[in-house]
């Protein structure tokens, strides 16, 4: 059994409970039984009106938070449980196909068969809308039933109906673009750091270099959560394509008048809600990040990212181990039996050589390995991959939303993360606003992976 005891959410929707909570389940009459089935009966039946039925959403709720992992795993168990009803199907079904030639009669049986097919915990699971910090526990809810979906079909189902009202809910036209800055509340700023998934925030003085006035911060936010971010991006106002995270980031570096800029950078995008995976945002607020500083700014002429390869590492290690005869071209080989006499073949040598601790430090290895890995990432990065989805998931997310491949950085991340998962390269992905939407089709419908003449000759013989 998955454990539902995740530390950082359950902390958070304790601290959550508020005395609203509290006063609003005590408002609830006792009952004969109060059991928590019984009380999502109850919830169902909306007895005492739309005060009632808030007031008992409330104390489910407050139950559901205070019960340990065994308490919470019975109570969505609970709640899966209230599903349609087979029969009531079945007869709606059977009264569409008798109203194949009635138009009126048709109509009225569609709708029946629609009603019948919605389980009742949707219901139970939209009343808790109704109360403060309701869609915030919602989207936590699904973020533990993620972890029990794969292994417990009630708990898939669950997932799956949760999800659909989160879609609808969380729909673009609902959510709010906000720019984040050092005078944003501390509440909101200590998110940003604990939500931060790409380079980590050491500490407010990083943080606050981060919104400098040559960076910017974008959030989208939604008006029934409004102190928390949904998905999150950081952008750095230079001059030219930036082709190194740790000069980026660099605390020392003097801030740019961004009126001096001519490139954006977007160099770390986050999603903040775990429960909200699969209900996509990232491509909607690049483009609206592109609007928004083309025109606060009218001297930016490049936008581009300066983005991780994660599973570039993970590729390589297994092509050397699985299939490594064609991985290496024969003058590559020469030179890496050459720097690794010892090893047993090239491929081996090259997997030694970046096994080593510090090898990006090292300028003769660097020089060495530089072109090899060049090489094979763009070879990763166009032409690895599952029918027409790109391998790298940060490559499919950027190819997915209309951007080019337009450049591979060498060192650009030394960063023991930036080693591990990359070895140490990173991608500028150019965003034309004239050709986005070109290319999104280029990649969504034909699989076409658009990338610039220099990447292409990485792969020339």
């Amino acid at each position: 059994m998955a454990d539902l005891a995740t530390p950082g959410l359950l902390d958070r929707a304790i601290r959550r409970i508020t005395d609203a909570w509290r006063d609003m389940a005590a408002a609830v009459a006792p009952a004969e039984d109060e059991s928590i089935p019984a009380q999502m009966r109850a919830c169902l039946a909306a007895r005492g009106g739309e005060v009632s039925a808030r007031n008992r959403a409330a104390k489910l709720g407050e139950a559901y938070l205070a019960a340990d992992a065994a308490g919470r795993l019975a109570f969505l168990r609970d709640l899966a449980s209230f599903e349609a009803d087979p029969e009531a199907i079945a007869q709606a079904a059977a009264r569409l196909a008798e109203a194949v030639e009635d138009a009126s009669a048709r109509y009225a049986a569609t709708a029946a068969l629609r009603r019948a097919l919605e389980p009742p915990r949707l219901r139970l699971l939209t009343q808790f809308t109704t109360i403060p910090d309701g869609v915030k526990f919602l989207v936590d809810l699904r973020a533990e039933l993620l972890a029990l979906r794969d292994t417990d079909a009630a708990m898939a189902g669950l997932e799956a109906d949760l999800r659909t009202l989160l879609a609808a809910w969380f729909d673009i036209g609902f959510l709010d673009l906000q720019r984040i800055d050092w005078n944003a509340p501390a509440s909101l700023l200590e998110k940003l750091v604990g939500y931060e998934a790409v380079h980590e925030i050491r500490g407010w003085r990083d943080l606050k270099n981060r919104l400098d006035s040559d960076r910017r911060c974008y959030a989208f936010f939604h008006p029934r959560m409004p102190q928390e971010p949904l998905i999150f991006v950081e952008v750095a106002l230079v001059q030219g394509l930036a082709g190194s995270v740790q000069t980026l980031l660099d605390q020392k570096a003097p801030v740019l008048d961004p009126r001096e800029a001519d490139t954006a950078i977007f160099y770390s995008i986050s999603n903040c809600q775990r429960g909200l995976a699969g209900i996509s945002f990232g491509n909607f607020l690049i483009k609206r990040v592109v609007e928004v500083l083309s025109t606060e700014f009218r001297n930016l002429r490049t936008f581009a990212t300066l983005s991780p390869v994660p599973g570039f590492r993970r590729w390589l290690e297994r092509a050397l181990a699985v299939n490594p005869v064609d991985l290496l071209r024969e003058g590559e080989a020469a030179m890496l039996h050459a720097a690794v006499p010892d090893a047993a073949s090239a491929p081996a040598a090259l997997a030694s050589l970046l096994a080593r601790r510090g090898w990006v430090r090292d300028p003769d290895t660097t020089k060495l390995l530089e072109p090899v890995l060049l090489r094979l990432a763009a070879h990763y990065l166009l032409n690895e991959g599952r029918g027409r989805r790109a391998a790298d998931p940060v490559a499919h997310f950027h190819l997915s939303n209309g951007a080019r491949i337009e450049r591979l950085c060498p060192l650009a991340d030394i960063s023991d993360k930036g080693v591990r998962e990359s070895a140490s390269l990173m991608v500028n992905y150019l965003y034309d606003p004239a050709r986005i939407e070109q290319h999104h089709e280029d990649y969504a419908g034909e699989g076409r992976r658009n990338a610039a003449q220099a990447i292409r000759r990485l792969l020339k013989p």
